[in-house]
């Protein structure tokens, strides 16, 4: 209901943001699946750095996370919704035309070599990192929008969370068919031995050129604004949103939820390929089914109109604990794709319960929340130099363990609101 006691339509808003948080799946697990092809291809003579210098990958994404958060949230109070959506999508077709560039400087300059430790990398390889952070910035800036909009906007019959589940279960379609965007559509299915950077140019332009499209049609959209979620142009906010408890409580756990969604997501097909023994294939199925089990796990989310955040993520992160503790004891690639399903809830069971009761607070906590995504790129990158410390990723996962069990600390006490947090 508006402030003019008009009732708005949501419907069509929250259709745009599902197809964008879409994109936001898509995209963010296209980048990891690029660790393993761009390992073999760029990082060839990376000497014994490889598995350190590929997680950088997914390092460079999530690094944009805390940078871009509050830029997001300055562009909602001064463009609102609709203006951000379209200033993020702007930059996400810069970033991608960066993944493009890469190829292209690493195929027309291929002595272009800077030393890494006792090896060498092709300066490419260092743009298609600039790119990488661009878009991973740009899906920031979508984000700042897309999460408070869909825990906000009314939809008849629905609670925030269970918004959130429909819109990460879409979220999650784009997860789960990227692994095969990358090997099947960029690589053509090729062994790792075959892979060529060149290949990467058409299916970025391409990319880019359906962005256009998707940044057009929005500008065309009509996104009504959310009364009560953000302060307007010139208006200051009386305190700190890192005061608000459960909100800086929220941005820790959502430190470890990503970090640990990453670290399966991202490194269970170099775990497979290295530990494990298994080939590409079956590598590349692991990372499939473990994106597709979150994609089955919002999809069960959507209909749980009974169930509160906090007694869903409370035993989400209970399962998931023991499920890798027992990946690690078996030494099982397989166990952890399982996880997948418990990882399904949490972000919007997270984020729900942040940003509660926060009323015109809640699109600049949206930024702040933003910050904790750096978990994806910490915690991964971490995972990677414990891998290469010890000669194989078995006992790196012991770092996902401690992650599941500081969202369960988050879940039975550090949500709990205080009186003096409660804006509305």
């Amino acid at each position: 209901m508006s402030k003019t006691g008009v009732q708005k339509n949501y419907i069509g808003p929250f259709l745009t943001m599902v197809f964008l948080f879409f994109i936001v799946g898509f995209l963010t697990t296209a980048n990891t699946q690029f660790q393993g092809p761009l390992k073999a291809a760029f990082l060839s003579e990376a000497g014994n750095l490889k598995n350190t210098m590929a997680t950088l990958i997914t390092f460079s994404w999530f690094l944009a996370y805390p940078v871009f958060g509050n830029v997001g949230s300055r562009l909602v109070v001064s463009s609102g919704y609709k203006g951000t959506l379209v200033r993020g999508l702007a930059m996400m077709i810069g970033g991608i035309v960066l993944l493009a560039l890469s190829s292209w400087v690493t195929t027309s300059f291929p002595t272009a070599d800077m030393a890494v430790g006792d090896g060498t990398v092709n300066i490419g390889f260092f743009v298609f990192l600039l790119g990488s952070f661009v878009v991973g910035g740009s899906v920031t800036v979508l984000q700042v929008v897309i999460n408070p909009y869909l825990t906000a906007c009314e939809v008849h019959g629905t609670q925030g969370v269970q918004r959130m589940a429909i819109g990460g279960t879409f979220n999650s379609i784009g997860t789960t068919i990227a692994p095969y965007f990358v090997t099947g559509i960029v690589f053509g299915g090729l062994s790792m031995s075959e892979v060529s950077i060149a290949q990467l140019l058409v299916p970025f332009l391409l990319l880019a050129f359906v962005l256009i499209a998707v940044a057009v049609i929005v500008t065309r959209l009509h996104l009504p604004d959310l009364d009560n979620t953000h302060t307007s142009e010139g208006e200051r906010l009386e305190r700190s949103p890192w005061s608000f408890h459960h909100l800086a409580l929220g941005v820790v756990a959502i430190f470890f939820y990503v970090g640990c969604e990453v670290c399966i997501g991202a490194n269970i097909n170099l775990y497979a390929l290295a530990d494990g023994g298994s080939d590409v294939t079956s590598a590349m199925l692991m990372a499939t089914l473990y994106w597709g089990g979150l994609l089955i796990g919002r999809l069960a989310g959507s209909f749980f109109k009974s169930i509160s955040a906090r007694t869903q993520l409370t035993f989400t992160t209970s399962a998931a604990a023991l499920l890798v503790a027992v990946s690690v004891a078996l030494d099982s690639p397989w166990v952890l794709v399982s996880v997948g399903l418990m990882h399904s809830i949490m972000w919007g069971a997270i984020f729900t319960l942040a940003v509660a009761r926060l009323g015109k607070y809640t699109s600049v906590a949206s930024g702040v929340f933003m910050v904790g995504v750096l978990g994806g790129a910490v915690l991964p990158l971490l995972q990677g130099v414990v891998a290469d410390a010890m000669g194989l990723w078995r006992w790196s996962w012991l770092i996902v363990i401690v992650g599941e069990l500081c969202m369960l600390a988050y879940a039975c006490i550090g949500c709990r609101l205080r009186n003096v947090d409660i804006v509305e």
